[in-house]
């Protein structure tokens, strides 16, 4: 079906891959892994077109359909998000006047000879045959379950496209792919600005589609239930695994191991042939052996380590205890204005003591007030009702994406750190950035041209510093690679304070949190569970 043989790619002067080669079979569902910035998203990029391998060759049939899904949505307006999704196939549209016209020629039949009207049965029958294949005779009604599934309820179906925000507008453009019905889908991090239940609806669809899917993501659980063959794509290589994310880490520890002590038996065996070059190569009765040893070194297919992943690398160190009623709601109330100037009420009547030590998830669709909640805890926002106390001697650190807001565009790495942690050695700043991995001449670079996963890192790397001991984290784990999830969830769970978090990330809430708080229709529900509990439930 879709063939990568022996591609090369170089990029800004960086190999990214040589002699790459797989393939994806009809109805494969395969994951595409690897370290940010190895050059996952360039392969979906050459194998729609939008760039080409240096060597190599890309193939597929020439009339199989490949949709992409990116986080790059571009312009949306002038459309209701029904009729953005619905026109997403020009094709379609296409064929539908094709067949108004065959239909009205027909119509005429006293005026067309025989042969021209079996021309025209075939033409009709073509035409009617790929119209069926993409769906067209129900397109609609596909366009408002689709719609309705990732979260745009039949009511903001006719809304226009330009009225939503971006992450409702990456639901748009995921529809758009989803509706087409093509032979293979491309997906780029096809779960971020998702909630729950919208993930969860897309993966059963994703798992119920017959065509091909090809996919990135750093959600290990959505990966895990989908995907049945990994390609690993690290340090200019890549690797075909058969089996879903867990085997493939299985899997690849088990090579490592192997090339390891297939290193080792060749560093042992290349030593005691370089010993018997060096003792005897002065002698003349054994040139012939010393010459001959020294051809059979030179032809020697040298085993080479893998160079080691880079993840954060980090440890808490112990805060101070403070109270043990950390955070005290009291009839909690919050209402957002509307452009109208009338009220929009997000929750009321919200009392709930969080306890020293808790680890608690903060779940709810998207709009039931989760975030909003953690910013009145954080002091970010004001209730409209009720009250939020902060326990005594409790030190708060708040993570978000509006944190990104606070970095100061022309600053360094290394000066924006400085400028929190004023009182500390430049030498553990640099330690610290290291961790988080900015290295060498990496804290020499501004703010505003760091990725979204490094401003993350950073803003992460200064928070996790400051010995606070509650943390308010509203998804962190976004544009973290699933290496540097896996590091950031394992000091958490060791971290000796209290958590409230929001995450989409189902592994990373069930590896962490002790207690469920749930944003539903207004009211907090306290569940004393696991997250895995919560979700059997």
């Amino acid at each position: 079906m879709l063939n990568i043989s022996n591609v090369s790619k170089i990029l800004g002067g960086k190999t990214l891959y040589s002699n790459a080669t797989f393939q994806i079979n009809p109805g494969e569902k395969v994951g595409l892994v690897g370290p940010n910035g190895a050059g996952k998203s360039t392969f979906f990029r050459m194998i729609i077109g939008e760039e080409s391998p240096n060597s190599g060759n890309i193939s597929f049939p020439e009339k199989m359909r490949i949709a992409y899904f990116s986080q790059n949505v571009g312009e949306m307006a002038g459309k209701t998000a029904l009729q953005e999704v619905i026109e997403g196939d020009p094709e379609v549209g296409k064929l539908q006047k094709k067949l108004k016209e065959y239909e009205e020629r027909m119509a005429d039949y006293e005026n067309i000879t025989e042969d021209e009207m079996n021309d025209l049965l075939v033409k009709m029958g073509d035409a009617q045959t790929e119209f069926e294949k993409r769906g067209g005779y129900d397109l609609e009604s596909r366009a408002e379950e689709i719609l309705t599934g990732l979260g745009i309820m039949p009511e903001d179906h006719k809304k226009m496209c330009e009225d939503f925000s971006g992450g409702w507008k990456m639901r748009i453009a995921l529809a758009k792919v989803l509706v087409l019905k093509p032979d293979l889908i491309l997906m780029d991090e096809p779960t971020n600005y998702l909630d729950m239940e919208t993930i969860l609806w897309l993966e059963e669809w994703l798992k119920n589609y017959e065509g091909s899917v090809f996919m990135t993501t750093h959600d290990r659980y959505f990966m895990n239930n989908i995907v049945k063959k990994i390609i690993e794509v690290s340090h200019g290589q890549v690797t075909t695994y058969s089996g879903n994310y867990d085997f493939y880490e299985k899997e690849r520890e088990v090579r490592l191991e192997q090339i390891k002590a297939q290193y080792s038996r060749q560093q042992a065996m290349l030593q005691k042939e370089q010993e018997f070059i060096e003792k005897f190569k002065a002698r003349a009765s054994h040139a012939a052996q010393v010459q001959s040893r020294v051809k059979k070194l030179e032809k020697i297919d040298r085993v080479e380590l893998p160079p080691e992943e880079q993840s954060i690398n980090f440890e808490f160190s112990t805060p101070s205890r403070g109270s043990d009623d950390v955070v005290v709601l009291k009839n909690l109330g919050k209402s957002w204005k509307k452009r109208d100037g009338s009220d929009h009420p997000v929750f009321k009547n919200l009392s709930v003591t969080v306890n020293r030590l808790e680890k608690v998830a903060v779940v709810g669709v998207n709009g039931a007030g989760k975030s909003t909640l953690l910013k009145i805890i954080s002091g970010q926002t004001e209730p409209t009702e009720g009250e939020c106390k902060i326990g005594a001697s409790t030190k708060l650190g708040y993570f978000s994406q509006f944190s990104f807001d606070v970095l100061k565009p022309e600053n360094t790495v290394f000066d924006e750190v400085r400028g929190v942690l004023n009182e500390a050695s430049d030498g553990y700043i640099r330690n610290l950035l290291a961790a988080f991995l900015f290295r060498g001449d990496d804290v020499e670079k501004k703010v505003k041209h760091l990725s979204g996963g490094e401003k993350s890192r950073l803003i992460l790397a200064v928070l996790l510093s400051q010995n606070n001991n509650l943390l308010v984290l509203d998804e962190p784990t976004n544009h973290l690679d699933i290496k540097s999830r896996e590091v950031l969830l394992e000091a958490l769970k060791n971290y000796e304070g209290t958590v409230m978090i929001v995450s989409h990330d189902r592994h990373f809430l069930e590896g962490l949190a002790n207690k469920v708080y749930e944003v539903d229709k207004g009211e907090i529900r306290v569940l004393p569970k696991t997250y895995s509990e919560y979700l059997q439930q």
